[in-house]
């Protein structure tokens, strides 16, 4: 089965095998954002996902 690229590009594989996401909505309009807000959606956010789904959409997870 071929991984989709555009799911596998939202996620991140850690050394232990977690999976962080990066959060939605931080691509543009933050100007009027409070500076905590900005900061917030510059962390990326745990991803849990079971290991069929990884199986299906991540190569090597």
């Amino acid at each position: 089965m071929k991984t989709n690229k555009s799911y596998t590009k939202r996620l991140k594989v850690t050394k232990n095998g977690k999976i962080k996401a990066r959060k939605p909505g931080q691509n543009h309009f933050n100007a009027k954002e409070r500076r905590s807000k900005q900061l917030n959606k510059k962390r990326s956010a745990d991803f849990p996902m079971s290991q069929r789904d990884k199986r299906r959409f991540l190569i090597n997870a």
